[in-house]
């Protein structure tokens, strides 16, 4: 099988990337590398005789038709977007560009070749989500997001990635077009581009600056190890019937705060501050992000039941595993950290920049 993958020089992307040409897929990368791409992040498979790249923006048609025609995929996994809730606040016709128009174009390519290929039974469009379409949740374990969960989306972002999954599945009802469906939680792991919570806290901490976290710190998430991830969406894409679609989530709630007070014991054990300062005194609060969800949990129950998938990999061992991947990636991360809007405080109300730093909320 050839997979078409877009954005497989970002994060979940990548991940993507590097397991499907494990597995022995052939792949094609689509990916416009814009400021959180990185082509390093499939260096691994890059000399791979399976592997191949297409530098191309899902916002210019005639590429996308372009690429179609000349690699021919058997399926596609659309993960290109822009994925910042601060920066959507700060900017949101980018996201509007991007993750709705944007997906408009790959529908409509994939559509067309699929029509001039014959209409194949086995050709899928998987198109990969998030869980903040739905917005948010109470402060009880026994709610969780489900696929049948309302949507709510509550930032620009969250928004225009809720716009996208309605066109995707009026295209498949309207034209019949092949599709599948997932929404995610917070993902997390080695390649994290270092604007989100994680990285951030880490790359601040050996710094040595403060570590800033949105207003008390109490918004839950649920975080899922990239690589997980990874696994789940594969399969989705090759055993998920058709106009199904998945919520795919670790098990994993935690509390910003508690988040970020587990990577400092992490990085106490495995760095240590000179002077022997613990990190944690760098934790610093800063004013909460405008419309800040308060809690996200996914209920994974129809993927486990259906198509057998569970996360392997528990938060403390993927934190630690992160952790252990940025100390020994400084050559990866040293040069993002110019690149930008990294480093500083986005997403303030009326992008009013108050001298914060970014990645405070998850």
């Amino acid at each position: 099988m050839k997979i078409l993958v877009t954005g497989g020089a970002g994060f979940i992307g990548s991940a993507v990337v590097r397991l499907a040409i494990g597995r022995g897929y052939r792949v094609v990368n689509l990916d416009a590398l814009t400021y959180a791409a990185c082509l390093e992040n499939v260096a691994p498979v890059a000399g791979n005789p399976d592997y191949a790249f297409e530098q191309a923006d899902i916002r210019d048609r005639a590429a996308l038709d372009r690429i179609f025609a000349a690699h021919a995929p058997d399926a596609v996994m659309h993960l290109a977007a822009e994925s910042h809730v601060d920066r959507s606040i700060d900017g949101p016709g980018a996201f509007i560009e991007t993750n709705i128009t944007g997906t408009y174009n790959m529908l409509e390519a994939a559509r067309h070749y699929w029509t001039g290929q014959g209409r194949p039974d086995a050709f899928r469009f998987h198109h990969i989500s998030t869980d903040e379409v739905f917005g948010t949740l109470p402060d009880d374990p026994k709610v969780r997001f489900t696929e049948e969960t309302a949507y709510d989306p509550r930032s620009p972002y969250a928004a225009s990635k809720a716009a996208s999954d309605h066109l995707v599945r009026a295209w498949h009802e309207t034209y019949g077009l092949p599709v599948v469906m997932s929404n995610c939680s917070n993902n997390y792991g080695p390649y994290h581009f270092p604007e989100k919570l994680i990285p951030v806290t880490i790359l601040n901490a050996l710094a040595g600056k403060p570590l800033p976290i949105y207003g008390n710190g109490a918004n839950i998430r649920d975080w899922l190890f990239v690589e997980d991830h990874a696994e789940a969406l594969l399969l989705v894409l090759e055993k998920a019937a058709l106009g199904r679609s998945y919520n795919i989530g670790g098990d994993n709630e935690q509390s910003n705060l508690d988040l970020v007070k587990t990577l400092c014991a992490l990085l106490d054990a495995q760095h240590p501050r000179e002077g022997g300062a613990a990190y944690g005194d760098l934790i610093s609060f800063v004013p909460d992000r405008p419309g800040h969800d308060a809690r996200y949990a996914i209920d994974p129950a129809r993927i486990r039941a259906e198509l057998g998938w569970q996360p392997k990999v528990s938060l403390d061992e993927g934190l630690r595993r992160t952790v252990d991947w940025y100390l020994a990636n400084e050559a990866w991360w040293r040069p993002l950290l110019a690149r930008d809007g990294v480093g500083r405080r986005l997403g303030v109300n009326r992008g009013v920049n108050r001298g914060a730093n970014p990645g405070a909320g998850g």
